[in-house]
């Protein structure tokens, strides 16, 4: 057992003068990641400072979105029945990705900034770029079932493990940080890095920054959106593909869409090629397929994660059709 200094601040404000005061500090939420990291010797913080009297509240914009506060829990967010009539991939995202004991700990801001579940990254007899910037990556050459085919790097290839990020990345949602410098805002698709030669830089987060809230804005087509995730047993595991996808036509055209991918990227993939190829096209099996096509030209998979280009084409495609589906109907399938 390390010891450690604990904390527990009242607000963001107080959580950022500590966690300026302190040395080696942490913030820590839910604990469901954090604390295990600690227990595996990965994480060593000298402080750790609750942020759970943080804001729960969520809360109607006037234009008809949401503002989740950064303590609000998953079970809470899945279970609000705004965020199930308006935004339904975000309801089943959080359902599919953890049991109901997680749920009920883990806390939105947390869920964001959630570190990779890579074996290599846990086991500190091996070597990580990302636990030791400059040692190397064990999980090139050795077992990559489960890792990432785009946005991966020499130094990295380490997928971003959370659900809700991929819900949230596909309804342009933006978090709201507060940090030394004062507050400021950030697009959720600017929020993660992509490895490159520093994969222990995993967000654009400046030091002592806190997630206070996340701010989903009002999107017509996201209330017949879905989440659907593929993974190697029915009960809670990690997505090897999942899908986050909404469709608006105007008529037998695409006029709008969204999609973005989970357990394909080093971050929460948005799928921005594909978008592209969809809109103003007709909406037809060819159209789909091209698009697909069209985003899946940028995967590098290694020889132990190659099925997942045919895994993900497969499940977009059909998730795409799907919406198509609902859209010309009106409602869900």
């Amino acid at each position: 057992m390390r010891a450690f200094d604990y904390h527990q601040a009242a607000d963001g404000t107080q959580a950022i003068e500590q966690a300026v005061r302190c040395q080696q500090a942490e913030y820590l939420g839910g604990g469901t990641n954090l604390v295990d990291l600690m227990r595996e010797t990965v994480e060593r913080p000298r402080t750790l400072i609750d942020v759970t009297r943080l804001s729960r509240d969520i809360t109607d914009t006037d234009g008809g979105g949401l503002i989740i506060g950064a303590a609000a829990t998953n079970a809470a967010l899945a279970g609000d029945a705004r965020v199930r009539r308006r935004y339904p991939l975000l309801a089943r995202a959080i359902l599919s990705g953890a049991s109901a004991q997680i749920r009920n700990m883990a806390t939105v801001g947390g869920n964001l900034l959630q570190r990779t579940r890579c074996a290599y990254f846990y086991d500190t007899a091996t070597r990580c770029n990302k636990r030791e910037p400059g040692a190397g990556c064990d999980a090139l050459e050795g077992f990559h079932r489960y890792h990432a085919i785009f946005g991966t790097s020499s130094s990295c290839i380490a997928t971003h493990p959370s659900d809700m990020a991929v819900a949230l990345v596909a309804l342009d949602a933006r978090v709201h940080l507060r940090g030394p410098a004062g507050d400021r805002q950030l697009a959720i698709t600017e929020l993660h890095r992509e490895p490159g030669e520093r994969p222990d830089l995993e967000t654009e987060l400046q030091p002592e920054e806190l997630i206070v809230a996340v701010e989903v804005p009002p999107l017509a087509m996201a209330v017949h959106s879905q989440y659907r995730k593929v993974r190697d047993r029915a009960s809670y595991a990690f997505a090897l593909v999942s899908v986050a996808s909404m469709v608006e036509l105007d008529g037998d055209i695409i006029a709008d869409t969204r999609l973005a991918l989970g357990g394909v990227g080093t971050k929460p993939w948005r799928a921005w090629q594909a978008e592209a190829a969809l809109r103003g096209q007709p909406a037809t099996a060819a159209t789909l397929a091209a698009a697909v096509d069209a985003e899946l030209a940028a995967a590098r998979p290694l020889p132990g994660n190659t099925f997942k280009v045919e895994l993900a084409r497969r499940l977009m495609i059909a998730e795409l059709s799907q919406r198509l589906s609902d859209a010309r109907n009106g409602g869900d399938a």
